[in-house]
């Protein structure tokens, strides 16, 4: 059975957490490059710096990857819930990488649903008006979805090389 959980839990993790990873790292740069809105009823051809198919972004392309972050994000609590009932299943709750490794998942949580969705929202919201956005608002954006990308590497790691594991590695 412990094989079975292990199993689904680094499914839930590959699957979960790697889409809200690169979709949220995306997010600042397609953002950035959404052109300011144009006058209305111009939007007849041309008059982009760029040329005709250049990639200019668009706010579709933005809302996707926000809606990947929130979807996935959701997705992503059977990850610890997986984990929890691999570690009941091996013995382990008491060990400290396991210990840290659930306090960073949930600072990693909290950065995500305090700090990066709530940004995201926000810019969204911004380019739905036809607003530009701020390099640096994506700049702190950027800088928690770094973060939060951060905390999941080091739970990666002190996952594959638990202290005391009797794997041998």
């Amino acid at each position: 059975m412990t094989k079975f959980l292990l199993s689904l839990h680094v499914l839930a993790a590959i699957v979960a957490v790697g889409p809200v990873t690169v979709a949220a790292s995306m997010f600042p740069a397609a953002a950035r490059r959404v052109p300011a809105a144009e006058p209305v009823g111009g939007g007849g051809g041309g008059g982009d710096a760029a040329g005709p198919g250049a990639d200019t972004g668009d706010v579709r392309t933005v809302r996707l990857l926000h809606r990947i972050c929130r979807v996935y994000a959701g997705l992503g609590i059977a990850v610890p819930v997986l984990g929890f009932a691999t570690a009941a299943s091996m013995g382990v709750l008491s060990d400290a990488w396991l210990i840290a490794s659930v306090t960073l998942t949930a600072v990693a949580a909290g950065l995500l649903a305090a700090f990066v969705l709530p940004r995201q929202e926000e810019l969204l919201g911004q380019l739905a008006d036809g607003q530009p956005v701020e390099r640096a608002r994506t700049a702190r954006l950027a800088m928690f979805t770094g973060l939060f990308n951060l905390l999941w590497a080091t739970v990666t790691v002190l996952m594959i090389v638990r202290p005391g594991s009797t794997t041998g590695a």
